[in-house]
C-alpha cells in the first residue's frame, strides 16, 4: 500500500453530513459510516483533527435572517456543533478510536477547553481531535474555524467532505452541464465566488499556504483515497494547474 501524502490533516464536515437520507438530524448509520472512514485513515498513522458544523440542527445565519438576534443565533449554532461532535466521538470510541472533543466555549462536563498545545499533544498521541463550538465567536463560520484550527495545529491540508465529487462552476445537483474543476487557486475561488469555503477561510488558507481538497464524503473509501494521493476531488492551493 502507498504511504499517506499527509501526516496530519483537518477534516471539515458539514452538520448536514450526519443526516443521511432519512431526514434525521443525526442518522446513526451515517455517523457510523463516517466514523469507519476516519478509523481507516487513522490506521494509516495519519493524525486526524475534525471541525464539524451544526446546520443539521440549527443554522444561526438563517435564524438571524428570520428576525433572531444574530449573536444569540450564532451561539445557538455553536452549541449545535457540540452535539454533533459528541455524536461522532461516541461512534468513534465504539470502534476503539480514542477521541477528544475540544470546545471553544467552556463546558467542562462535556468537553475539554480548546488549548492549542493540548490539541497538538492529543494528535501526537494518536487521538482523533474534534474541535467544537466554532471559533467561540459570533459572525464566524465553521469554515473559518476549520481554517483557523488547521493553522493552529499545523495541519498539512484541509479535507472538506461534501455530497459532490469536487468543486463545480455551478450546482451539479440542478445543472447537469456543470463543469467540475480538478484544480483551483485560492484567487480562483475568490474571483469566481465559488462556494468552497467562505472568503475569510480561503484567505486564511492562502496566507498560510494551506491546501484544501474538496471531495465526495458519501462515496465509501474516498477519504482514504485522498490521503493515498489518488486523483479524487478538487485541490485548491496557491500554484498553477
Amino acid at each position: 500500500m502507498s504511504s499517506p501524502i499527509y501526516r496530519r490533516i483537518l477534516l471539515k464536515l458539514s452538520g448536514e453530513a450526519l443526516m443521511g437520507s432519512q431526514g434525521l438530524s443525526i442518522d446513526p448509520e451515517t455517523v457510523a459510516r463516517i466514523a469507519e472512514e476516519i478509523r481507516d485513515v487513522r490506521d494509516l498513522n495519519v493524525q486526524v483533527a475534525i471541525v464539524i458544523g451544526g446546520g443539521n440542527i440549527f443554522r444561526g445565519l438563517s435564524a438571524s435572517a428570520r428576525g433572531m438576534d444574530r449573536v444569540s443565533a450564532d451561539y445557538m449554532g455553536m452549541l449545535a456543533t457540540v452535539i454533533n461532535a459528541l455524536a461522532l466521538q461516541d461512534r468513534l470510541e465504539r470502534y476503539g478510536v480514542p477521541t477528544r472533543v475540544l470546545s471553544a466555549i467552556k463546558m467542562e462536563e462535556l468537553a475539554e477547553p480548546f488549548i492549542r498545545r493540548r490539541a497538538i499533544r492529543h494528535l501526537e498521541k494518536g487521538r482523533v481531535v474534534i474541535f467544537a463550538a466554532g471559533t467561540g465567536n459570533p459572525f464566524f463560520t465553521t469554515d473559518t474555524a476549520a481554517a483557523l484550527r488547521a493553522v493552529e495545529v499545523e495541519a498539512e491540508a484541509i479535507l472538506k467532505g461534501t455530497k459532490v465529487d469536487g468543486v463545480y462552476d455551478s450546482d451539479p445537483m440542478t445543472n447537469k452541464d456543470a463543469k467540475r474543476y480538478d484544480h483551483l487557486t485560492y484567487m480562483d475561488i475568490i474571483r469566481k465566488q465559488l462556494k468552497v469555503m467562505d472568503t475569510t477561510a480561503v484567505t486564511l488558507c492562502m496566507d498560510n499556504d494551506l491546501p484544501i481538497i474538496v471531495f465526495n464524503l458519501r462515496k465509501h473509501g474516498n477519504l482514504k483515497r485522498v490521503l493515498l494521493g489518488e486523483d479524487v476531488g478538487t485541490k485548491v492551493d496557491g500554484g498553477k494547474p
